[in-house]
């Protein structure tokens, strides 16, 4: 049987999900969809996202998949049932995942509004791990600057400092990357916290969990070496997300535009 997998994501941070993808398995089948025409999805209401997850997962649905990966932690925490009920091929969540690699007993959350206001991580945290403490910060102008690139190294410190001022100052001993935009951060931050803080990207425990699915010749190699069959789909700005890729993953994909909206999609 063909290794396929399908990765969503509302621009480019399905990016740092892929990368961790190919470090555990190679270079796999992979199809990547990014819905750039509606980027950011965190200052959306819970109607749209759950709008937007159902015309993803009817999309992915013709694509032969073995897995969904679900690399959008908006639609983690607002529609990751309607992902469930309409895919084919069974669907892997970031919150999960970040929730069973939780170590310590002070938690804290960096995610987006729309994630925090859902309460999503402390209800799983708290699930599995009753008596945690556990933090959300929402992090607004995160995507937005990631998405644009046009940022600089200063501007990204002087707003992250204030995101993560509440978490240092309550003294959190992990800190969950709970959007998959925040690891193309990773250095910056790490440099703004104590050393003893753990930073955890949830992506990695998502991709872990594909073993009992992912069973290929390869093994772990550590990179992707050239995401050569890896589909890249966007549904707006194809040439500002192949501009991205070369930055991020330093590629130079094809990218193909596609359409999602449509009335039919039922949630």
């Amino acid at each position: 049987m063909k290794i396929r997998i399908g990765i969503f994501d509302s621009g480019i941070g399905g990016f740092t999900v892929l990368q961790r993808l190919g470090e555990r398995f190679g270079d796999i089948s992979c199809i990547y969809l990014g819905d750039l025409a509606r980027v950011p999805y965190g200052s959306k209401s819970p109607s749209e996202i759950r709008l937007i997850a159902s015309e993803l997962v009817h999309w992915l649905r013709g694509k032969d998949l073995t897995a969904v990966l679900v690399a959008c932690n908006t639609t983690n925490s607002i529609a990751m049932d309607i992902v469930e009920r309409f895919s084919i091929a069974p669907v892997f969540g970031l919150i999960d995942a970040a929730a069973q690699m939780v170590n310590a007993k002070n938690i804290g959350i960096l995610a987006t509004p729309t994630t925090v206001a859902s309460n999503a991580y402390s209800k799983k945290i708290l699930e599995l791990k009753p008596g945690v403490k556990v933090i959300e910060q929402s992090c607004p102008a995160f995507v937005p600057m990631i998405e644009t690139g046009k940022i600089s190294k200063g501007q990204i410190e002087e707003i992250a400092t204030e995101y993560l001022k509440p978490l240092v100052k309550e003294g959190v001993e992990e800190i969950i990357l709970g959007c998959s935009h925040y690891p193309l951060l990773l250095p910056i931050l790490k440099e703004l916290l104590p050393l003893d803080v753990r930073l955890i990207d949830p992506a990695l425990g998502m991709v872990k969990n594909l073993d009992k699915l992912v069973v290929i010749n390869n093994t772990p190699c550590g990179k992707l070496l050239n995401f050569s069959n890896t589909r890249f789909f966007v549904t707006a700005d194809p040439i500002g997300f192949a501009d991205r890729a070369k930055h991020w993953l330093k590629i130079s994909p094809e990218v193909e535009l596609i359409s999602l909206r449509s009335k039919a999609s039922v949630f």
